[in-house]
């Protein structure tokens, strides 16, 4: 079978396993995907040839890249700590630990290839473990910690893994050597992926500004992404795995900031990886089922192992993985419990850190690395034990899956399902077409003009329903706004008025930097603020001042720039840990420096705008209010930055959604008040529902990337 009818026939494989899960509810679709995989096998008598360069590229590179995109900044950020003691520390311990016992316990086996496999069984799949840990009722907390180690013990795994096959193919071993290398590899390949995604940013931005925004183009460009930044990191034998898990960390904040004026491009964005994690997802288990017979049959050939000593390699395996996985979080959750920071945190149980370790599910990673296994090693002898290897691999990832699924429903209250990654697509309902346009017809709004008047009407919706207890999230929304407004009038409004437009808006900048430059100083003669903060602080100021011009454009900042400032940011945080200096007395001046400034500002635009009101016209008020805007926002955030930040991050996010659909539907209100007062036609009404349709669905779909980090426990 040649290699594109073997593609065709692992695709029809993956929508049949689909097609069976919906009439096997209780048992998980990547079991399915295996036995399918299995039946192809034996009954076909169809092997697949791997290569391991095009398997790491074809599958570790996409499902990587994703995983970075979803990453939960906020509150994985909060649990920074704990997240990189399982995904590192936790994986380290299970290479040494659980790959030393796999030496000692299995027969033959080199330490070193013991090693490579523990280090492949450690990453869990994050699906799974978010869908498991919440339907269990685990305390908030242990959700985000589960689900933040497994987007990044993929990477710590993999590497790990490299590093032990390495071992194994060539016999030799250097901890200096290994040491030196494993430096390299992570930060060049951390470095190329921050420069290659910066520079792909940068492309598509430089496009966007020529003109060049077409959805589709911009869809295929970010799936080419982690190819290309993959292949860079290896050719220069850096981490291929950190650099697309960094590429897509930056991918998913670069997405977070801008504001895009085509929803449907995000929209076109996530579903198609979500067809991409479907498909690849579903090909590695078919694959694992299409590899078992051959494995099987030389693990159970060997009579130094036999059928029940596999089978007891597999459980052996499991409960050591499973076990040191308990020990771990319990051990380490009371150490951080005791610490300074975390005295008044509840105690994890036993039982919390059992069902904890029931969480660690595998998935398709493991597949996918043990997969690449070569069958020879240095000088052409076999490698040792691979079908042994292959084989304990793939029973743990089923005994994993087996056991989540037949205790999940007995320590759930409701019942639950197991979920792994790729395993399901949310279909959208069908979007609502628009007719061909009539180019005889002419309405008296363009499509833009029409859009910002929905926008504008959305904004006055918002304001209706600011309330002190969501004040930041309906600014912040409010700002969002301000930047699509913004776009249109700069593409509807003839240049002359987008002079005179930018350069007020210029003033009205440097009147606001000023009143914060005049607060700053003041905040130093008071004697409120340190002179190294109050001079940084006076530098950002005085640029601002003199770039004025280009920021007001309110466009996103060039990658460049970001990066630029990403650095200076984390030099002064460095500066404040190697100097010994109090980082929440730094954080406790943050606050004070930006919301006095803040309120300064405001007061320098009040009485700005009150100097000959008359003589402003309604963009020129408008532009005013939009900078006060900014302003409130920065107040509103800066003052939920000394809440608990997992609670005020639900609390925000469950007010900004509220508003957000009270926004739609005042949206979908203006297109019949447009329609009605003959301001569009028909056709052109069908077009802006379409607009706010997308803009609705992907509302929905950031709930569905948020609810698994966000949503309460029953």
């Amino acid at each position: 079978m040649n290699i594109i009818e073997a593609v065709i026939v692992l695709v029809l494989l993956v929508l049949l396993s689909n097609v069976l899960d919906h009439f096997l509810e209780n048992i998980p679709v990547s079991l399915i995907q295996v036995v399918l995989g299995l039946l192809w096998s034996v009954i076909f008598h169809i092997t697949i040839p791997l290569e391991t360069d095009w398997f790491l590229l074809l599958f570790i590179a996409p499902l990587l890249f994703n995983d970075g995109r979803r990453f939960p900044k906020s509150e994985l950020w909060t649990l920074r700590g704990p997240i990189l003691a399982n995904a590192v520390l936790l994986v380290f311990l299970t290479t040494i630990f659980g790959g030393w016992l796999f030496h000692l316990l299995i027969p033959g086996l080199p330490l070193a290839v013991g090693f490579a496999l523990a280090a492949i069984l450690s990453p869990t799949d994050p699906v799974a473990v978010t869908s498991i840990a919440e339907q269990v009722s685990l305390p908030p907390a242990i959700i985000h910690l589960v689900s933040g180690e497994s987007l990044i013990n993929d990477a710590s795994g993999l590497i790990g893994f490299k590093y032990a096959l390495a071992a194994a193919v060539t016999g030799t071993f250097s901890i200096w050597t290994a040491t030196g290398d494993f430096l390299y590899t992570s930060l060049a390949g951390f470095l190329i992926g921050f420069a290659g995604m910066t520079l792909l940013q940068m492309l598509r931005e430089t496009l966007r500004r020529s003109g060049i925004n077409d959805p589709v183009f911009n869809t295929v460009l970010q799936l080419v992404s982690p190819f290309v930044v993959y292949i860079g990191a290896e050719m220069i034998h850096a981490s291929g795995v950190i650099a697309v898990v960094t590429a897509g960390v930056l991918a998913h904040l670069n997405e977070s900031r801008l504001v895009e004026d085509v929803p449907e491009q995000r929209l076109l964005v996530e579903r198609t990886w979500d067809i991409i994690v479907y498909v690849l997802n579903g090909i590695v288990f078919i694959i694992l089922g299409d590899e078992l017979p051959s494995a099987t049959k030389a693990t159970i050939a060997d009579p130094a192992t036999g059928t029940l000593g596999a089978i007891g390699y597999v459980v052996l395996a499991w409960a050591i993985l499973f076990l040191t996985r308990v020990i771990w979080i319990y051990l380490y959750a009371g150490v951080r419990r005791i610490s300074q920071r975390e005295r008044n945190a509840p105690p994890v149980t036993l039982k919390t850190a059992v069902i904890s370790g029931l969480t660690g599910v595998r998935g398709a990673i493991t597949l996918a690395g043990v997969l690449t296994i070569p069958t020879t090693i240095a000088g052409g002898a076999p490698f040792p034990e691979r079908s042994l290897i292959l084989f304990v691999a793939a029973g743990v990832i089923v005994v994993s899956l087996v056991v989540a699924a037949v205790t999940l429903p007995l320590l759930s209250r409701h019942g639950a399902l197991l979920v792994t990654r790729g395993s399901q697509v949310d279909l959208l309902e069908e979007m609502v077409g628009t007719d061909d346009h009539n180019p005889t017809e002419r309405t008296l709004l363009s499509l833009d003009e029409a859009k910002t008047y929905l926008a504008k009407t959305a904004v006055a919706a918002i304001e209706v329903q600011r309330r002190p207890e969501n004040q930041r999230a309906a600014y912040d929304l409010m700002l969002d706004y301000q930047f699509i407004i913004r776009r249109f009038e700069l593409r509807t409004k003839p240049s002359t008025e987008v002079a005179k437009m930018v350069e007020f808006e210029v003033e009205i900048r440097r009147v606001a930097l000023r009143g914060e430059l005049a607060q700053l100083n003041e905040l130093r003669e008071a004697g409120r603020t340190g002179g190294w903060i109050y001079r940084y602080y006076q530098q950002q100021i005085n640029r601002r001042l003199l770039n004025a011009d280009a920021r007001q454009r309110h466009e996103p900042l060039p990658a460049w720039r970001t990066a630029r400032q990403l650095i200076r940011h984390g030099i002064r945080r460095l500066t404040i840990l190697l100097t010994g200096n109090d980082m929440a007395g730094f954080r406790a001046q943050q606050v004070l420096i930006e919301t006095e400034t803040a309120k300064a500002a405001i007061r320098q635009l009040s009485r700005f705008f009150k100097q000959d009101h008359h003589k402003k016209n309604v963009q020129q008020r408008q532009s005013v209010y939009h900078l006060i805007v900014h302003y409130r926002y920065r107040i509103e955030r800066r003052k939920s930055s000394t809440a608990t930040k997992i609670a005020q991050q639900e609390q925000y996010d469950l007010a900004r959604q509220a508003l957000r659909i009270k926004a739609l539907a005042a949206e979908r209100s203006a297109v019949s008040e447009l329609l009605e007062a003959g301001r569009v036609n028909a056709v052109m009404a069908a077009n802006l529902r379409q607009y706010v349709n997308y803009s609705e669905n992907v509302l929905m779909l950031g709930e569905d990337m948020q609810t698994e980090a966000n949503r309460p426990v029953d």
